[in-house]
Formats: structure tokens, C-alpha cells, sequence
């Protein structure tokens, strides 16, 4: 009767082995292409660390502030800016923090340029988002610790395997408001357009994108705060920043650099949630 109810008596399917298969064929066959790839996110990424870090932090922070200023014209939001970034200098997490920032605007960026066209595209095809929908829901509520194996196997420790599980796990939301906000657009404004003898590419550039544009930005500001949710995920597959001093203060159980580390953490996510918010957005 027990194995009945729990099934015992139906062999194993070898799931398991069936992954390792499928992942040793990869990395037996395609390692060159993916360990390529891994090599030059690695270089970029680098890159752009060693660049920052040549410039004065307090002449980059006022930078920062300034041009957080002209993006929201809020003298308010610039002086939270300086502020939180002279704090992260203050902490001694300068470097961490401009590894951080780096990871977090390149992940953001590569998930904004495969989601806000991915939205668009599925905003004009029904069809098309009947069928990317279910995938979005896996991708958006699967564990984020499942995206460090293939991550790991494929490209192995360091930040461009951190950059590929951020990416997928923030383009979704790239991809659902800017769907949102496509197929907001009133109709009348669509007809209008329509009426002047606007061509389908005109009719997306002049008239859905610049109604829509709220709601994409929204998605923008989201992408941010997802990334940033993976940092000291990221941390944990050898992605150098703030999410690795939290993972080193914890398994060293170093209260005051995780305390450190972690503060830091929510001053970046707030100043960039600031800096990119655009009045009228709306949440999904």
C-alpha cells in the first residue's frame, strides 16, 4: 500500500543523468565558443572597473551627482547622490562599489536591448505572446540559485557568468512593460496616427514608443532593482563586488563588513531607482 501512494514502484526517471549527457556533450564539443565568450564579457567588464577606478572618486561622485542632477533636475536627488557615494568611499568599498555599478548597468543594458524589442515584437503579434508568456512566468519564478549551474558549467567562475544569470533573470521584466505599455497606448492616438498616413515604423517611433515610454522606463527601473537583487547571488559564482563581501562576511561571520557591504548595497539600489524613475511610470 505505501508504495502505492508514494509511487516507489515506478523506476527513477534518470533526469539527472540525462542533464549531466546533455551538459558534458556541450562542454566537450562547445567549450571553446563558450570559455570565448566568457573571455571577452571578462575583458569588457574589466575594462570598464579599471577605467572608473582611474578617475579621482571624489571628482567621479561629483560627476555622478551632477549628472543625476540634469536627469531628474532635483537638486534633492543629486545631493542624495554624492552622499551615498561618499559614504561607499568612506567605507573603504570604493572598488567593490564601481564593480558593482559596472555589473549592474551592463547586465541592465543587455536585458533592455533584448527585452524592449522582444516587447514590442510581441505587442504587435498576439500570437507570439501567447506563446513567450508561459516562458517568462519560468523565468521569473524559478529559483535564482538554478541559474548558477548552467552558468558555472558553461562559462565558468567570475563576473561574465554573473552578468549571464542577471541578465535572464531581469530581462523578463524588460520584456513585460514594455509590452504593457505598447499595448496601453489608447487607441485613438493609434488611429490618429493612422489617419495622418503614418507608415507601421513612423506609427511605433511617433506615436506608441513616446506614449509608452513611462511604463518602459518603469521596466528600466525594475531591470535595476532585479539586478541588483542578484549581486550577492552573483557573488556566490566568483562575481567580483558588493555581493562578494557580503558572501565573504558571511561565511567568515564578519558582522561589520557584511553590515558594510550590505548598507551599500541599498544606497546603490536607491540612488539608482531615483536617478532613472520617470514621473507618471506605472508598476506592474
Amino acid at each position: 500500500m505505501d508504495q502505492i501512494f508514494n509511487l516507489s514502484f515506478i523506476p527513477k526517471i534518470p533526469w539527472g543523468a540525462w542533464g549531466k549527457i546533455f551538459f558534458n556533450y556541450f562542454t566537450a564539443n562547445f567549450d571553446w565558443f563558450f570559455r570565448g565568450i566568457s573571455s571577452g564579457m571578462g575583458v569588457v567588464l574589466d575594462d570598464l572597473v579599471w577605467f572608473l577606478l582611474q578617475i579621482p572618486p571624489l571628482l567621479l561622485i561629483i560627476g555622478f551627482a551632477v549628472g543625476a542632477y540634469f536627469i531628474q533636475k532635483s537638486w534633492r536627488v543629486a545631493l542624495a547622490v554624492f552622499l551615498g557615494f561618499a559614504f561607499m568611499l568612506n567605507q573603504g568599498e570604493w572598488k567593490e562599489t564601481m564593480q558593482t555599478l559596472v555589473l549592474v548597468t551592463s547586465s541592465t543594458a543587455a536585458a533592455v536591448a533584448i527585452g524592449v524589442p522582444l516587447g514590442i515584437f510581441a505587442a504587435h503579434r498576439p500570437g507570439f505572446w501567447r506563446f513567450l508568456s508561459p516562458l517568462l512566468d519560468l523565468m521569473q519564478t524559478m529559483p535564482t540559485y538554478v541559474y548558477l549551474i548552467p552558468a558555472l558549467i558553461l562559462f565558468g567562475l567570475g563576473a561574465p557568468s554573473g552578468l549571464l544569470v542577471t541578465v535572464i533573470f531581469a530581462a523578463p521584466a524588460a520584456i513585460r512593460m514594455t509590452h504593457l505599455g505598447i499595448t496601453s497606448v489608447p487607441r485613438a492616438m493609434v488611429e490618429a496616427g493612422l489617419a495622418f498616413g503614418a507608415n507601421p515604423r513612423q506609427l511605433l517611433w511617433k506615436v506608441e514608443l513616446p506614449a509608452a515610454l513611462p511604463t518602459v522606463m518603469a521596466g528600466v527601473t525594475e531591470c535595476i532593482m532585479l539586478a541588483l537583487s542578484m549581486v550577492v547571488i552573483a557573488g556566490l559564482i566568483g562575481a567580483n563586488g558588493l555581493g562578494s563581501q557580503v558572501v565573504r562576511g558571511l561565511n567568515q561571520f564578519n558582522i561589520p563588513l557584511g553590515v558594510e557591504a550590505g548598507t551599500c548595497i541599498v544606497f546603490l539600489a536607491l540612488m539608482l531607482h531615483r536617478v532613472t524613475h520617470v514621473k507618471g511610470a506605472v508598476s506592474h
